[in-house]
């Protein structure tokens, strides 16, 4: 249930509510959650438009994104990790309508300790996630 920081100059995308459902969309897909209720309420990208200005590097430059994903301690192996970067990198460039953004994109990936995921509340381990997401497709499945 990864939580997704996206940050760019005001402007840089048309419409941010679709990027930032597309972002979590994406993070969910490669994680390779179960599609259920929990994860879909909980996988969210928040999209900060700065201001102009507020983006330089050393040269100045302020057409850069950044996107940081946190998610619970060992949800993305290589491979994941790999794949999240490109599709977000993919993603935002696709979004911005400027396949030179991919080149301007910054992607991090953080990760919670164990027992730092707090929902509903609760610091959770991933054991606590597991047990909650079985006990949600249970549910589901009316067993």
């Amino acid at each position: 249930m990864p939580m997704i920081d996206l940050y760019a100059t005001e402007g840089t995308f048309p419409d941010p509510q679709a990027l930032g459902r597309r972002l979590a969309e994406i993070v969910m897909q490669v994680e390779q959650v179960p599609d259920i209720p929990m994860f879909r309420k909980n996988t969210a990208a928040f999209v900060h438009e700065l201001p102009a200005g507020a983006i330089r590097n050393v040269d100045g430059d302020s057409d850069h994104v950044r996107v940081q994903v946190l998610t619970n301690a060992g949800a993305l192996d290589r491979d994941k990790q790999l794949a999240v970067v490109a599709r977000l990198t993919d993603a935002v460039a696709e979004a911005a309508g400027d396949p030179s953004l991919a080149e301007r994109t910054w992607v991090l990936l953080t990760e919670a300790v164990e027992g730092g995921w707090g929902l509903w509340g609760t610091a959770h381990t991933n054991a606590d996630l597991v047990q909650a997401a079985r006990a949600e497709i249970a549910k589901l499945q009316g067993v």
